[in-house]
């Protein structure tokens, strides 16, 4: 690909491996020890965790199983930033994103149309530098399992309601009648101890449980419940449900216990599908 921007991988080795056949193989294991869902006859987004694969690749493959067979001309990725705080939603204004699979080209015109929609939403590389990996982990599972697609690849700065709602009404008048998909980028809580963490978590899988966006917004606010991505999935959410999703369901939780073993200081994961 001839581009003149292309976001390079930089969690590649880390996050997940950095050969391309290993990596292939890595997604493809993680998919078939996944099972298919019944998620109605549309399917409008997902919420996949973004550690390392070795902790939470089986939870993100769970939502990602749900797409196989499926095609989509258009996937939006709304993650958080950990590295950098702005007060903007960014959209990346480069040309693609790049992965060990491939580079994967942005869809210029759905991220002119979302800038348009408010001056809060902006196309920057805020949000998109070399040491943020929420949103590039979930693009080889996307790699895997769709043919041919364009991202939009969107990192919320600050991801309090204003911006939530904000990004969500955005999206939901831009994706209307596209066929496209959003994607939500979030962990769940982080260092407690296991039984702490399955208290905490268990406050967000009944929030997406109800569809209750809202719920979910005032439980991160008052700490009854934490996500590191909580802005993006109450954003997908509500956007969701405004594109005619009336379904909102957690497909799979576990934390970091469940797979090392060790209890003391656990991060949580979950999967979940948005359809009609």
């Amino acid at each position: 690909m001839n581009n003149k921007n292309i976001r390079q991988a930089a969690v590649a080795g880390m996050f997940y491996s950095g050969d391309k056949n290993t990596l292939e193989r890595e997604v493809a294991v993680f998919l078939e020890n996944s099972r298919e869902e019944q998620t109605g006859q549309r399917l409008f987004g997902i919420v996949a965790p973004h550690a390392g694969y070795m902790f939470s690749g089986g939870v993100a493959a769970r939502s990602y199983r749900q797409l196989v067979g499926k095609a989509f001309d258009t996937v939006v990725v709304v993650s958080p930033s950990h590295r950098t705080y702005f007060e903007e939603i960014s959209i990346y204004d480069g040309d693609a994103y790049n992965t060990p699979l491939g580079s994967i080209e942005t869809d210029h015109q759905m991220a002119d149309e979302l800038t348009n929609q408010n001056e809060r939403i902006i196309r920057s590389d805020l949000g998109h530098a070399v040491d943020e990996h929420a949103l590039e982990v979930q693009l080889p599972f996307l790699q895997h399992v769709l043919e041919d697609f364009k991202l939009v690849p969107v990192v919320m700065g600050n991801q309090d309601g204003e911006n939530v709602h904000i990004l969500a009404d955005a999206l939901a008048r831009v994706v209307k009648d596209k066929n496209a998909l959003l994607v939500a980028s979030s962990d769940l809580s982080h260092f407690h101890s296991y039984d702490q963490a399955v208290t905490l978590d268990k406050v967000v899988v009944d929030q997406i449980n109800r569809f209750n966006y809202q719920g979910l917004l005032e439980d991160l606010q008052t700490g009854v419940c934490e996500m590191c991505g909580g802005g993006p999935v109450a954003a997908v959410m509500k956007a969701c449900e405004i594109l005619g999703a009336d379904h909102s369901r957690v497909l799979l939780y576990r934390n970091s216990g469940d797979v090392t073993g060790d209890k003391s200081k656990v991060v949580g994961y979950l999967s979940a599908v948005f359809y009609q």
